[in-house]
């Protein structure tokens, strides 16, 4: 039996890993023509699976996908699903928790590194014909700063091996995780007040929900210590760019590294053209052979279901 599987939207050069996936049970992609809820209904009307992307997949779609038995998410985070809606209607909904934690942890220290070496912005000066160390400090010692992990899932546990040889010490904010997962990492377990007031440097890893958006307000910054800085590649609304805006107009906050925004593309935020503030285009997930794990894995939860087989990370 051949199975209409729909997709939301895609980011991939080729959809072939997925394809070459749902074939197993003769299933076919169908790739909806824009990521507006017209064209995605279009293709996911009476489809049995969704794979979606970036799309927001809301709970008035969701009633008017009648077969839909699976919506599986290319990533890690699922908050563009109404996850409410789809339970409603008995529909799967997984995700893939696993596929690039080696691309994120390294993009977080390549970005930490880089925010407290002052690397781009040495790089612009240079460029601009201006070589004067004293436009580039002051810039701290690493070894012996406090490195704060909000959030101490998957990526965050890659993070801390990688930073420890720089000499951090490093803590980690997590009220979900047992007191033996921070033991054996070797990392302290504190409150998020405390490792707002000790961390040299925040590095955000937690999830987008309802208590984390705006976690990073006005009052977080004011509780962080002078000079430190802050680094994100968990989601954007977490953070609250005008109150960071505001923090680093006072010099309370010494730089920001951000790989996702609230708004994407950032047009119009108060962090764009700041020389202590670094913006990479969501890309912290990426490499070539990330994207085609992602691909399998999401679309072999897609095959497992629609199989008569529980999903391996389901959400719901």
């Amino acid at each position: 039996m051949g199975y209409k599987i729909a997709v939301a939207d895609s980011v991939f050069p080729s959809l072939d890993p997925a394809r070459d996936v749902v074939s197993q049970i003769g299933g076919e992609l169908a790739l909806a023509t824009d990521k507006t809820p017209e064209a995605i209904l279009k293709v996911a009307g009476q489809a049995d699976a969704l794979l979606v992307t970036y799309a927001k997949i809301t709970g008035d779609m969701i009633q008017q996908m009648p077969k839909v038995r699976v919506i599986s998410r290319f990533g890690i985070g699922v908050d563009n699903v109404d996850i409410d809606a789809a339970t409603r209607q008995k529909i799967v909904v997984t995700k893939v928790p696993d596929y690039c934690i080696d691309e994120v942890s390294d993009h977080a220290m390549a970005l930490l590194l880089a925010a407290v070496r002052k690397i781009p912005f040495s790089n612009t000066q240079v460029h601009g014909g201006t070589w004067k160390m004293p436009e580039v400090v002051p810039i701290k010692r690493l070894r012996g700063s406090v490195l704060g992990l909000v959030g101490f899932g998957r990526i965050p546990q890659l993070v801390a091996p990688k930073a420890k040889p720089f000499g951090f010490r490093v803590v980690a904010y997590d009220p979900f995780v047992p007191p033996d997962v921070f033991r054996n990492a070797g990392v302290e377990g504190v409150t998020l007040d405390e490792l707002l007031r000790i961390s040299d440097v925040v590095s955000i890893h937690s999830p987008l929900t309802p208590e984390t958006k705006g976690l990073f307000n006005a009052d977080a910054f004011r509780k962080m210590k002078q000079g430190s800085y802050v680094v994100n590649t968990a989601r954007g609304p977490i953070v609250d760019e005008a109150a960071l805006a505001a923090a680093l107009d006072s010099g309370h906050i010494a730089g920001a590294a951000l790989d996702v925004m609230t708004t994407e593309p950032p047009t119009g935020s108060p962090l764009l053209g700041r020389g202590n503030v670094i913006i990479t285009p969501h890309t912290s997930f990426y490499s070539d052979e990330s994207l085609v794990e992602l691909q399998t894995k999401a679309a072999q939860e897609v095959v497992d279901v629609l199989s008569g087989k529980p999903a391996r990370n389901p959400v719901n």
